[in-house]
């Protein structure tokens, strides 16, 4: 009876009987994580975090997700345990191989594709976790001369228990979909130190206003996403239907299926935001305003408005799957570029070119990767023409912005098409429509810049936003 009512449930909303089965386990994050403010004892809540976390994942994937969540937790503590001088690098290579083995043996970009759903997305969170903890482990054997204010954040001194980096890591199904925090957060948040530690003057901020609004945010993305799936499906790129249309069409096509999707990923993010903050853990401080008020920015991973309406593809990285940006920049990103040095096209490349491997060995996903550092070098370039612009000729700067917002819109959707479909012949023939227009502006723009290279105006500029 059981089956019968999870087939008819499912098939309601036109998913399978496994993608209900984890969709109701991750619902049910909200109130694991909200049961963990009543645990006594930091022991208690480390022991919590982890049972919860092994239950969850059990009920959502079978016995052997949890199997596969303990190699890269094992690979991690290990090398903290024998070899803390290297422990950082050895995490993150053998983590980074053991999860493009487990993406390659299950395929599953074409599992989430078709509608599947397997261990291996919580697996990615997971990676990221263990690779922190052991790289700011091995940064705390470091001087705090010449580390960056987030390494001297983050960094461990001394090594956490075996509970205390189970409960971490597994922490009320945070795996499932993120956000990604830091194991000194954690730690600090079990413990009520830091920012965490209350007093008769420091009463506990009530979480509940932002957890409903979370929740109601992810209910509206839910049915925006449910209502639009169905007009745009990824097959009609490669049906001969949409090869008969014009341009513009096309075009429209390619942005309505990118908006489409990214309602999937706003419902998702939405949930795990509402889980994070009723835990508690979501909090990062106060406002500096005359009467101060909780902030939640911990918990968030998305700003949809950010998103839809960024003025640049710049951006986008601080606004969409924030969590995971902001730890591709301190553990990738920041680490290429050497003292002394700025940043340039390397490791912009390096970073996105990462980040495609953690999504999977996809061809799509390598060349969304690719465009998306294509698509962010053309917005810089952009955006420093726009500063060349005298201050006396606001009108032309306006005009800029708006070049730019347009650009991001263009270049965006039409590489975000490859994330979707994944597989090369599909990301080239919806590339190819549009007569590979998202590809051939951001070069153009880039090779533009050596040649119409922009010139400081003399007014300071306003700083980017």
């Amino acid at each position: 009876m059981e089956l019968i009512d999870m087939n008819s449930m499912a098939s309601s909303i036109g998913v399978s009987v496994a993608v209900l089965r984890f969709l109701l386990c991750f619902v049910a994050t909200i109130p694991v994580s909200f049961a963990w403010r009543i645990v006594p004892s930091g022991l208690g809540k480390h022991v919590y975090s982890a049972s919860s976390g092994v239950l969850l994942s059990y009920l959502s994937f079978g016995f052997s997700s949890n199997l596969h969540f303990l190699v890269p937790m094992m690979i991690g503590y290990a090398s903290m345990a024998i070899c803390r001088p290297k422990c950082g690098i050895i995490t993150f290579f053998l983590g980074f191989a053991y999860l493009i083995g487990c993406h390659v043996f299950y395929m599953s970009g074409d599992a989430w594709k078709e509608g599947g759903i397997d261990a291996t997305g919580a697996l990615m969170v997971l990676t990221l976790k263990v690779i922190s903890c052991a790289i700011n482990y091995n940064d705390g054997m470091l001087k705090e001369e010449g580390l960056r204010e987030a390494q001297k954040k983050n960094r461990l001194i001394g090594m956490p228990s075996l509970i205390e980096y189970f409960g971490y890591c597994l922490c009320c199904g945070s795996h499932f979909a993120g956000p990604v925090y830091e194991m000194k957060d954690y730690l600090e948040w079990s413990e009520g130190k830091g920012i965490w530690e209350t007093s008769e003057k420091r009463k506990r901020p009530s979480p509940y206003g932002a957890t409903v609004r979370a929740i109601l945010q992810a209910a509206i993305c839910m049915a925006l996403y449910l209502y639009l799936v169905p007009q745009y499906p990824l097959t009609r790129f490669t049906e001969p239907v949409y090869q008969e249309w014009g341009f513009w069409r096309k075009f429209g096509y390619q942005y309505m299926a990118g908006l489409t999707a990214r309602w999937k990923y706003y419902f998702i993010w939405s949930i795990s935001e509402a889980s994070i903050i009723i835990s508690g853990l979501g909090f990062s401080g106060w406002t500096e305003d005359a009467s101060p008020k909780p902030k939640w920015d911990r918990a968030k991973n998305v700003d949809i408005l950010g998103v839809e309406l960024a003025k640049s593809a710049v951006q986008i990285p601080l606004v969409w799957n924030i969590q995971v940006s902001t730890w591709l920049r301190h553990y990738v990103y920041e680490r290429l570029v050497k003292n002394g040095k700025k940043a340039g096209f390397f490791q912009l490349l390096a970073t996105q070119t990462v980040s495609a491997v953690w999504h999977g060995l996809y061809p799509g996903y390598m060349m969304f990767f690719v465009q998306s550092a294509l698509m962010i070098a053309g917005s810089r370039v952009i955006y420093r023409w726009q500063q060349a612009i005298t201050p006396r000729l606001a009108m032309l700067r306006k005009i800029m912005v708006f070049i730019n917002f347009l650009y991001t819109v263009l270049v965006l959707n039409y590489s975000a098409v490859g994330f979707m479909v994944l597989s090369l012949h599909e990301t080239l023939t919806a590339y190819g429509s549009v007569y590979y227009i998202g590809t051939i502006i951001p070069v153009v723009l880039i090779l533009l810049s050596y040649v119409v290279p922009a010139k400081p105006s003399r007014s300071k500029p306003r700083k980017e936003e």
